[in-house]
C-alpha cells in the first residue's frame, strides 16, 4: 500500500469541504434562488460578522437504510450549523438547508442542532435558529421525532439562560413549528416564510375550509393576527437586520448585564415639546412612540411585535447608554385599554426583560380594562392576571412613568407601587384614581345631582370639583404611590437618575422550584 502525501490528503479534505458547500447541487441551489430565497450558507454569511464563521459538523451524514435512503448520502445532513459573531459578539447557529431533502429533520440533523445548543448554554452566548424546512423526514420515522423532541427540550432548558431567536424563511410546518414557539423571538420574512401545524389540504379535507399557506401560516398573519410571530420582514436583508439590531439590546446570558453603549446623548437633556404630545383633555389620542423617541438616545425605540395588539407598545430603547424594555400604553388605539391580547403581550415582554436583567419602564395611560362579553367569556380575567403575576415576579429596576390616565385595577396592573415598582414618576395632568371623574361624580354625588333643581349643571359642577380633587397626581403623591411629580421635559434625566439609582438592585424571594403563572 502506497503512502499518500500530506500534499493528496489535504486535496481530499478540500474536495471534501467543497462537496458539503455544494448544498444539494447547483439545479437545487437555482431552484432557491428562483423562488427569491438565499441557500443557507449565504444566509448565515449574511448574518454574522465578515468571515467569524466556523462551521461544525459539515461532515455529518444520515445512517438511514430504509426506503432507499441507503443510496442517499449529503454531507451535512441538509443543516449548516456552527459559530461566529455579531458585531464581535459570540452567537451559535444553524441553518437549514432547503437544498438537500428539502432541508428535512432526521436524526443526524437534529443531532446537529443540538450539539449547537448544548455549546450555546455551556459557553453562554445566543442562539440563531434559521427555519428553512419541509418538516420530520418521514423516511426516519420515529428517529426524526425523536430529533424534534430533543430540540424541544433544549430550548425549554435553555428559555431565560441564553437568548434564542427564530427567523422563519421558508416552509415550518407541522411539528417544526414548536421550536420557534419555545424560543424568545421569532422573525418571518413576507412572502418566503410560512409556520403553520396543518397544511390547506388536511384543513380542506377535515372542515371544508378552503385557505393558502400565507393565509394561515404567512408573515402578516402570524405578525397582525395570531400574535405568533414578532417581526415582519420585506427582504431577508432587512430580517438580518432586524436580528443585529435585536442582539445589540440584549446580553448574551443571564448572568451577564445588558450591553451599556454611550451614544454621547446627554442623559439630562431635556424636550420641551413633550408638554405638547399628550393632550390633557383624557379623551384625545396620540401616539406614545412619540413620547418614546424623544426620551430614548438619539431618538431609538426599537419596537417588538409593532402589527399585534397595538393598544400595548413593547420594545427596546436606551436612556444614557441604559438599555431599558418598554412597556406603554396606546391611547391612538382603543384608548389604550388593557385587553387579552394586550396583556399576553406586555406580561411575556416583561418576564423576558426580567430573565435578561433588563430594566422595565413603564409609561402609563389605560382608562381600565375592556369591557364585554367577547372580553370576559374569553377570558380576560385570567389573561389580565398575567399583567400582575409578571410585574410582581420580576426583581430587575421598574420605573413608572404615569404620562395620564391611571384608573382603577388597570393602574394597579401597569406597575403600580404596590406590584413592585422601584420609582413611580407623574406628570402634572396624571389622572390617578379609582375611575374616571365623570364615572366618578355619578356615583358619589347622585343624591345631590338627582335632588338638585338642574341636575345637568350640577352633574357638570360635581364632576369638575370631583377632577379638580382627585383626578390628579396629588393625592397618591401625599401617600407615597407617587415619588415625583415632574414637568414632561424631565421625563428622560429622570429615568436616568431612577436607573443608576437602581442599577445595584438586590431583591430576595422565597425558595421555590417555580411560581404557578395564570395561563
Amino acid at each position: 500500500m502506497s503512502e499518500r502525501t500530506i500534499g493528496e490528503l489535504c486535496e481530499t479534505l478540500m474536495r471534501l469541504r467543497e462537496e458539503a458547500e455544494a448544498g444539494g447541487g447547483d439545479k437545487a441551489v437555482a431552484k432557491q434562488h428562483e423562488k427569491g430565497k438565499m441557500t443557507a450558507r449565504e444566509r448565515v454569511d449574511k448574518l454574522l460578522d465578515e468571515g467569524s464563521f466556523v462551521e461544525l459538523d459539515a461532515f455529518v451524514e444520515h445512517r438511514c437504510v430504509n426506503f432507499g435512503m441507503e443510496k442517499k448520502a449529503f454531507p451535512g445532513d441538509g443543516v449548516v450549523t456552527g459559530y461566529g459573531t455579531v458585531d464581535g459578539r459570540l452567537v451559535y447557529i444553524y441553518s437549514q438547508d432547503f437544498t438537500v431533502m428539502g432541508g428535512s429533520l432526521g436524526e443526524m440533523h437534529a443531532k446537529k442542532i443540538c450539539k449547537v445548543m448544548d455549546l450555546a448554554m455551556q459557553n453562554g452566548a445566543p442562539v440563531l435558529g434559521l427555519n428553512d424546512s419541509g418538516g420530520a423526514r418521514i423516511q426516519e420515522a420515529v428517529d426524526s421525532l425523536s430529533g424534534y423532541g430533543n430540540i424541544f427540550f433544549r430550548n425549554t432548558i435553555a428559555s431565560g439562560v441564553v437568548p434564542q431567536l427564530s427567523v422563519i424563511l421558508g416552509p415550518t410546518a407541522g411539528g417544526a413549528v414548536y421550536s420557534p414557539a419555545l424560543t424568545d423571538f421569532i422573525f418571518m420574512v413576507d412572502k418566503i416564510g410560512i409556520l403553520h401545524i396543518t397544511g390547506p389540504a388536511v384543513i380542506k379535507a377535515v372542515t371544508g375550509e378552503d385557505v393558502t399557506s400565507e393565509q394561515i401560516g404567512g408573515a402578516m398573519a402570524h405578525n397582525q393576527i395570531s400574535g405568533n410571530a414578532h417581526f415582519f420582514a420585506t427582504t431577508e436583508d432587512e430580517c438580518f437586520g432586524q436580528i443585529r439590531k435585536m442582539l445589540s439590546y440584549l446580553p448574551s446570558n443571564n448572568m451577564e448585564e445588558p450591553p451599556f453603549c454611550d451614544s454621547g446623548d446627554d442623559p439630562y437633556r431635556v424636550d420641551e415639546s413633550l408638554r405638547d404630545i399628550v393632550p390633557t383633555n383624557p379623551n384625545k389620542g396620540y401616539k406614545v412612540q412619540d413620547v418614546l423617541t424623544r426620551i430614548a438616545d438619539g431618538g431609538e425605540f426599537f419596537e417588538v411585535q409593532p402589527l399585534w395588539a397595538k393598544n400595548m407598545v413593547t420594545g427596546f430603547m436606551r436612556v444614557g447608554g441604559f438599555v431599558t424594555g418598554i412597556i406603554a400604553n396606546q391611547a391612538a388605539i382603543m384608548a389604550g385599554c388593557l385587553d387579552i391580547d394586550a396583556s399576553d403581550k406586555a406580561s411575556r415582554f416583561i418576564r423576558y426583560c426580567d430573565a435578561f436583567n433588563i430594566p422595565i419602564v413603564t409609561f402609563v395611560d389605560v382608562p381600565g380594562y375592556l369591557p364585554g362579553k367577547a372580553q370576559e367569556l374569553g377570558g380576560i380575567i385570567r389573561h389580565g392576571a398575567k399583567l400582575l403575576y409578571a410585574y410582581s415576579e420580576s426583581t430587575v429596576p421598574m420605573i413608572t412613568v404615569v404620562l395620564r390616565k391611571a384608573y382603577g385595577g388597570a393602574y394597579l396592573g401597569m406597575c403600580s407601587k404596590d406590584l413592585g415598582a422601584d420609582v413611580v414618576l407623574a406628570w402634572p395632568q396624571a389622572e390617578i384614581a379609582v375611575m374616571g371623574a365623570e364615572g366618578a361624580g355619578n356615583i358619589i354625588f347622585k343624591k345631590e345631582i338627582d335632588g338638585a333643581k338642574d341636575p345637568q349643571a350640577m352633574r357638570t359642577q360635581m364632576i369638575e370639583e370631583y377632577r379638580e380633587a382627585f383626578a390628579t397626581p396629588y393625592q397618591a403623591a401625599k401617600r407615597g404611590f407617587v415619588d415625583r411629580v415632574i414637568l414632561p421635559e424631565e421625563t428622560r434625566a429622570e429615568i436616568y437618575r431612577a436607573l443608576v439609582q437602581c442599577e445595584g438592585k438586590r431583591q430576595l424571594r422565597p425558595r421555590r422550584k417555580h411560581g404557578v403563572m395564570p395561563c
